[in-house]
């Protein structure tokens, strides 16, 4: 059986008075230093870009999805080839999410968002007006129909583990079930039960296949935290995960996930994180807004990921230090200026906001690619300057300054 020694964390600089801090994980395909934003590859590939380029733009890792992996091409021929990161030519660490986002998120017809609006009736039964439900949720697993075919097919705990074993990713997160802000506080505290349930079964199936799968690097194994807007919930579910032994087998590291309302993002980390043990890493699901970086990384968040700077780079948006901006706009078509006057990234060095307006217009594939290197370069470049800001202790300055500029009215 691999040893979890392969796997660690350690913390080395903190930010004075709040839970926020500096740290290295260590997996066996590299150090991650934190606080670090984990770039999204959903299926072994961050759209539109080489795997070269992101490691020349700085990303220290990469995230897959297990559920469209599954899909296609299939686990068991990432397996085969030698996991995830040697399928897709990446050589460093790698993480893969359960599949229960997807799961759910897909199957109910309704893509959940980071920031939803609680106001109004809240509802178990109706998710999505107008849209066919293809998951149904059992204590056991989700039974589901796939989004590319509509054939049928069931995740469980332990299904979700042994796909992702065979992925080989240095971090994979266990089975939960997706809520939404929608649901009511009934259906949230049956979900914080069901996910601890599952956790158990993941618990026990990683272990299992961990002594099963001898000579294959450790992958470390995050339990995943529910309980939306709670404080209660969040910090229960928190303090029982925590505790979690399985033959002696406890969590490497802890998620947050489910539902979250941005107006209370920071409190919801931080009820999070006063509940874990210092020694282990914690990663935020699904963010990319700047002031939600300040806000997660000062209540304790060390990781991150989000679809968003590779999604809206395809359709022309831009992330720059004064604020998003479309580069499709007509007052562009003839700026000779690179993308933001102060990113480091190879396409400002080397290509103006005039030509990725030219590449948008006709629509030519290298506009993708010039705009998601820029956009992941940019977000990878913000989470490590908070990184230094933290050490050097300027972070609360250095907040203020970035998004002063950025949210300017």
């Amino acid at each position: 059986m691999a040893e979890p020694a392969d796997f660690g964390f350690t913390v080395d600089h903190r930010l004075p008075g709040r839970l926020g801090r500096t740290g290295t994980i260590t997996t066996p395909h590299g150090e991650i230093r934190t606080p670090a934003f984990i770039a999204v590859g959903t299926k072994a590939t961050v759209k539109a870009v080489l795997p070269e380029s992101m490691a020349a733009l700085g990303a220290q890792a990469v995230l897959a999805n297990a559920y469209h992996l599954y899909l296609q091409p299939g686990s068991d021929l990432i397996d085969e080839a030698g996991g995830l990161g040697a399928f897709m030519n990446w050589p460093g660490p790698t993480f893969t999410d359960s599949g229960g986002f997807q799961v759910m998120s897909l199957g109910v017809g309704f893509k959940k968002v980071l920031a939803m609006d609680v106001s109004g009736l809240q509802s178990d039964s109706v998710i999505a007006a107008g849209k066919t439900r293809l998951a149904a949720v059992d204590d056991d697993g989700v039974t589901f129909k796939s989004h590319l075919d509509g054939s049928r097919h069931r995740f469980t705990p332990e299904v979700s583990m042994g796909i992702q074993h065979q992925l080989g990713a240095d971090v994979m997160f266990a089975f939960d079930e997706l809520t939404t802000l929608m649901n009511t506080r009934e259906y949230q505290e049956l979900s914080v039960r069901r996910t601890h349930e599952w956790a158990i079964r993941c618990l026990a199936e990683h272990r299992r296949l961990t002594a099963q799968r001898v000579g294959k690097p450790y992958q470390a194994l995050f339990a995943v935290v529910q309980g939306a807007q709670y404080e209660d919930l969040r910090r229960q579910a928190t303090a029982d995960l925590a505790a979690l032994r399985v033959d002696g087998q406890a969590f490497d590291g802890y998620g947050i996930g489910g539902a979250i309302e941005k107006q209370i993002l920071g409190d919801i980390v931080g009820w999070v994180c006063e509940e874990l043990p210092e020694d282990k890493p914690r990663h935020l699901l699904g963010i990319s807004e700047p002031d939600d970086f300040f806000n997660a990384i000062a209540n304790g968040a060390d990781t991150f990921d989000c679809v968003s700077p590779s999604r809206v780079a395809r359709n022309g948006r831009i992330f720059a230090d004064r604020g998003y901006y479309n580069v499709n706009n007509a007052r562009f078509r003839r700026d000779l200026t690179p993308l933001d006057e102060g990113c480091d990234c190879y396409v400002c060095a080397h290509y103006t906001r005039a030509y990725l307006h030219h590449l948008f217009k006709a629509k030519e594939m290298l506009s993708a690619t010039l705009a998601t290197i820029h956009n992941e370069r940019w977000v990878v470049r913000l989470v490590d300057r908070i990184r230094a800001s933290i050490a050097d202790g300027t972070f609360d300055e250095f907040r203020d300054e970035m998004l002063g500029r950025f949210y300017r009215s």
